[in-house]
Parts: structure tokens; sequence; C-alpha cells
């Protein structure tokens, strides 16, 4: 069994920056491909950003160039530093590892960017 527990997320100003964390315990095979989704209210999850399995690093158009996913193998965590927050990036998000054709998800953390 995996667990993944964020946290790290808070309410922040337009233009804040918030740094969310993701410690992972179990039984896990590889970090490799672990990455960071959102879920806005009354929308799908999306990705904002992930490692990938051939070690590049991506991140989806809305987040580039603000988001910075970062990992600490040993200590088996990954992060997401978010700078300049805007009210679009408002949503729960999520840790996600993919494992043994499934995926396991943390319970969230609520991300929220108001005046």
């Amino acid at each position: 069994q995996v667990q993944l527990v964020e946290s790290g997320g808070g309410l922040v100003q337009p233009g804040g920056s918030l740094r969310l964390s993701c410690e992972a315990s179990g039984r896990i095979v590889s970090m490799y491909d672990m990455g960071w989704y959102r879920q806005a209210p009354g929308k799908q999850r999306e990705l904002a950003a992930t490692f990938t399995s051939d070690g590049d690093i991506y991140y989806s158009d809305s987040v580039k160039g603000r988001f910075t996913i970062s990992r600490d193998i040993p200590k088996k965590m990954i992060y997401l530093q978010m700078n300049n927050l805007k009210p679009e990036d408002t949503a729960v998000y999520y840790c996600n590892l993919p494992q043994n054709g499934g995926n396991f998800w943390g319970q969230g953390t609520q991300v929220t960017v108001s005046s």
C-alpha cells in the first residue's frame, strides 16, 4: 500500500507564493514519474506538473514559468513551488504516483488565491 500526504496549501493573495509538499510512504516502486494535479470547483482534475519516466519535467501551459516541481527521493518527498499565483490557480492540489498500472492519490490540499 502507498500513502501520499500533501501539505502547504492555504489562502494567498494574487501575486503571492506557496510551496506544496507531498510525502510518500509505503510500498513505493519508483518516484520517477510522480506529479501534481489540481481540481478547481466544477472542473475536471488536470495535470499541473510532473516528472516523466524518461527524466524530463512537464508543465501545463497554465503554470509554465510560474510553478516549479522538485523532489527529494531519499526523503520520499516531492514539492511544488508556486509563484505569481493567480485567482485561477484556486483548486485542490493532489499528489499523484503512478504504480503497477494504477494511480495513487493523496487527500489533496486546498489552495485559494484571493484578495
